[in-house]
């Protein structure tokens, strides 16, 4: 069985916040805006990508807007891999690999 037939698809949306953000800070400011916040990748440095379906995007786009105001939607990819090809800041950014 595919893997994609399991969990499903997956977009990967990578905003521009606010630079003095944190992971955390806006995990608790995705609470307060919804009951079941997106799952977010990694925010550091004004840098944020946060994980979701496809049929979610815009959704999250506009939860991101209400959690963040100055939070800006860049490029949404099927793959991280993708993205920190685009903006290699990213791949700086990006959490150590779980072992």
């Amino acid at each position: 069985m595919v893997v994609k037939e399991k969990r499903g698809r997956r977009r990967y949306i990578t905003f521009t916040v606010s630079a003095g953000l944190g992971k955390d800070t806006l995990i608790a400011s995705l609470r307060k805006v919804c009951d079941v916040p997106p799952y977010v990748v990694l925010c550091a440095e004004g840098w944020a990508v946060v994980r979701c379906s496809p049929a979610d995007v815009d959704i999250v786009i506009g939860i991101m807007k209400n959690a963040d105001a100055s939070s800006v939607s860049l490029r949404t990819s099927g793959t991280l891999a993708s993205l920190y090809d685009r903006y290699p800041r990213l791949r700086e950014l990006r959490p150590p690999k779980k072992t």
